[in-house]
């Protein structure tokens, strides 16, 4: 009864942010200068990129390649395209003049040498990346499982000997033609001369044309083993602070094994973080939208990798940025991106506030009452500090985080068994509760053997049984890194190819589950040998990004253990730090959290080194990132947006809503109405948090996303609010019968409580962890008012009120 209470108590903060101005006009650039004076190209049609820059009065610096006019003095040499790309043509020395409205022209030196030798042509280094920039081998073309009318490639070029036989050999060679080049079908079809399923992909007479031409003329050569390879590529500038709806030319450079430096800007395949901040071309120009933020650009090349970044500015600058107070060097480093983007932090949040969010991300559980009140008593200037070390301490922390552990390494009754699953549980809390560091509980997973009553956490690989499935596990939980997609094909975008994970597939291949006289035990068969389902032929146990990798015969799981917690390793130390400031900031620095790779670069790359680094310096200790972590001011912000940050979820300007997980949110209920949930074959009291069986029914726990546990995946927690979730907060009959029983919190509040006034505090105190304001004690004094012989049901209809409100279901 007495509903329009929850639309007078919904609390739902209304901030004024004050309209933008008018993008303002680019400042009027007054000098050029251009990266490379002089460029040395070696043969026919080498390339290379320019970038050109304008210099305004007042300092900035802006991408004006686009804009620039250019003109050959010397075309018999070198000639130039109109967006500043170099061409070879002859030897000898030329120059190109760059100009740009009435400024003084600059000039750039080029100088064109012979080849030492005549070209060896290369597949992989000259053909595949023809296949990939053109789409060829996308897996909408001739990359997909079936390939496309006759003609298969590997994804991407994973497989440059596979699409050298498709190419050259397959349909006995009637693809190149050695003795007539300009009539081969692989040159007819893509041009379109003769009918093409995909359209025209290369401009006949275009250099790509004429370097496919040559190779096919030079015998379509596979090229020598030994050719030099390709180990990096850079990409410049690799960060810029832009304007909005500005440019920027990007110049990506292939670094081989030889020591060559080859400019593959139009080789190359681009790619956007974020699209709706900025779009990149075929040409690698990237074009910034009109929203401020934060993108990377990736640039990849024959499954090389590297990152531009670009900082967008609100329109509006903030001229002088303050200096902000900083609590560790979380601050510092977040506040460097905050100066770049012009973006100023909120200011911090209330003691209430801080009190309900600590309590919830470290224990999983509301404060009492008299918690509360102890808490927001309490003046010294350490209380926040010494809040976080008593959460430490208490069971709640190892409870509510091996229910979050409990998620990722799978422990699963419906595959495990009662006893079995409860054991493997019963490890991961134990090693919690005593702060077992994370590099050990991690090293004895992987390294599990013998009984699995003597060594429960062996229990991983009962949960997971194929060894790819373990691998991709493995490395998803432990390295943030998804591989999975490396069993049929090379990751499309990252490094790793089949070779990559079945390397890691051969650790776990040959672990077994066998009953022994005292029980079930981890065995380990080194018969069982990993072999390639291409090749045919063996893979050797190896780590990614370790082709050479020695172990002892039998003790592959070991080195895999050392490789994992080593201080070299790139990946583990990030993982853990990722995950942790993911879970207490509502985002991870790389987002989503196990999705680690070249092509998902962290929002701040340097504040997740820093912690890495943290971490592994502090002996894996977890408390210690978290102390890190909550004494930060970028944790301790408000909700509350002011006029530069609105927008920004990235940059740890303002705390973010983050929903409450199903198990915290049904002992929330449970505790605010003081009657608690029954759960089927669970003791009386037992709390959501503390149901170590993912398989136990409950509708609301299934209803509010907790998962089950077939995955590693983070996204398995549904973490999205649904109508369903709000219509049930609203309109449940459980939910009401707590609030309305006569042994509940509610009741006895009435009874104990004949003040309006005190009341209405305990509410609050109860359900909200903090005092209401003057306003809310006003409108709820209005209310009580009006029913004085049904206080207790005005009482029910506060709290329900409550419940229904963002303050009490998410954690700000």
């Amino acid at each position: 009864m007495h509903r329009l209470l929850i639309r007078c108590l919904t609390i739902i903060s209304l901030v004024i942010i004050p309209s933008r101005a008018a993008l303002s006009a680019a400042p009027q650039i007054v000098a050029l200068t251009v990266d490379a004076p002089l460029v040395q190209l070696r043969g026919q049609s080498e390339a290379y990129q320019l970038l050109v820059d304008g210099r305004t009065m007042d300092g900035e610096i802006q991408d004006v390649t686009a804009d620039a006019e250019y003109t050959s003095l010397l075309p018999e040499v070198s000639e130039v395209s109109d967006n500043g790309l170099i061409r070879a043509l002859t030897p000898g020395h030329g120059r190109i003049q760059i100009s740009l409205n009435e400024l003084q022209s600059i000039f750039v030196d080029v100088v064109v040498q012979l080849r030492d030798s005549p070209r060896e042509f290369s597949f992989e280094n000259d053909v595949t990346p023809l296949l990939s920039r053109f789409g060829c081998n996308g897996s909408a073309c001739h990359g997909k499982a079936e390939g496309q009318n006759g003609l298969r490639f590997s994804v991407f070029g994973y497989d440059p000997g596979g699409d050298f036989e498709a190419i050259v050999l397959s349909s006995r060679g009637r693809r190149v033609s050695i003795a007539s080049p300009e009539q081969s079908l692989i040159l007819l079809k893509a041009t379109q001369t003769i009918p093409h399923v995909g359209g025209q992909r290369i401009q006949p007479g275009s250099h790509e044309y004429e370097l496919l031409l040559q190779w096919v003329a030079a015998g379509a050569p596979l090229g020598k083993e030994n050719s030099p390879r390709v180990t990096h590529i850079e990409i410049s500038p690799n960060e810029r602070q832009l304007r909005n709806h500005a440019q920027q030319q990007l110049r990506v450079t292939a670094v081989y094994s030889d020591g060559r430096r080859q400019d593959v800007t139009h080789l190359a395949r681009y790619r956007s973080n974020n699209e709706g901040l900025a779009t990149v071309d075929e040409q690698g120009v990237v074009a910034i939208g009109s929203a401020p933020g934060q993108v990377s650009i990736m640039a990849i090349y024959l499954g090389a990798v590297d990152t531009f970044v670009s900082y967008i500015p609100q329109t509006e600058r903030v001229s002088p940025y303050p200096e902000l107070p900083t609590n560790n060097f979380i601050d510092a480093l977040v506040h460097q991106n905050l100066e770049k983007l012009h973006l100023l932090p909120s200011e911090t949040s209330t003691d209430a506030d801080f009190l309900r969010r600590v309590y919830i991300d470290i224990i999983g559980t509301l404060p009492t009452v008299s918690e509360a009140r102890q808490f927001l008593a309490d003046t010294q200037t350490d209380r926040r500090t010494r809040l976080v070390n008593q959460l430490l301490e208490r069971p709640e922390y190892a409870t509510y985080w091996a229910l979050k552990w409990s998620d990722l390494l799978r422990v699963d009754r419906a595959v495990l068994g009662h006893r079995r699953a409860y054991a493997y549980y019963r490890w991961i809390r134990d090693g919690l509760s005593i702060n077992r560091p994370m590099d050990e509980l991690a090293r004895a997973i992987v390294t599990a053997d013998g009984l699995l009553d003597e060594s429960p956490q062996g229990g991983f690989y009962q949960a997971v049984v194929a060894p790819g499935d373990r691998a991709g596990t493995f490395s998803q939980v432990f390295l943030g890194i998804r591989i999975d997609c490396a069993e049929c094909h090379h990751h499309p975008f990252d490094r790793w190819s089949q070779q990559d994970f079945y390397g890691m597939t051969a650790f776990f291949a040959q672990v077994a589950s066998k009953p022994a006289p005292l029980g079930d035990a981890l065995t380990t068969d080194t018969t069982v040998q990993t072999i390639h389902p291409r090749t045919g032929e063996e893979v050797t146990a190896h780590p990614l990004g370790s082709l050479d990798f020695e172990f002892e015969a039998g003790k592959q799981r070991r080195a895999l253990a050392n490789w994992l917690t080593a201080p070299t390793n790139p990946w583990f130390a990030r993982n853990l730090a990722n995950r942790m400031w993911a879970h207490f900031l509502g985002r991870g620095l790389v987002e989503p959290v196990d999705d680690m790779r070249l092509t998902n670069p962290p929002s701040n790359a340097k504040l997740l080194d820093e912690l890495a680094k943290y971490l592994q310096h502090h002996n894996y200790d977890a408390q210690q990132l978290i102390r890190l972590i909550t004494a930060s001011n970028a944790y301790q912000r408000s909700t509350g947006p002011n006029a530069t940050n609105k927008d920004d979820t990235l940059n740890a300007t303002r705390a973010l809503l983050k929903p409450l997980d199903a198990e915290v949110l049904l002992d929330a209920i449970s505790q605010t109405t003081g009657i608690a949930e029954r759960f089927d074959r669970a003791a009386p009291g037992t709390r959501a948090i503390e149901l170590w069986d993912s398989k136990l029914k409950h509708p609301f726990l299934r209803l509010f996303g907790r998962p089950e546990r077939k995955s590693a995946c983070e996204c398995e927690r549904a973490s999205a609010p649904s109508v369903s979730q709000v219509l049930h907060i609203m309109n449940s009959p459980e939910i009401y019968a707590k609030l309305d029983h006569q042994g509940g919190h509610i009741a006895r509040l009435v009874r104990e409580h004949p003040d309006d006034d005190a009341l209405v505090e305990e509410i609050y105190l109860s359900f909200m962890s903090r005092f209401p304001t003057a306003t809310e004690r006003k409108v709820v004094r209005s209310y009580f008012s009006k029913y004085p012989e049904s206080r207790r049901n005005a009482a029910v209809d506060l709290a329900w009120s409550l419940f229904n409100t963002l303050e009490f279901s998410f954690n700000h």
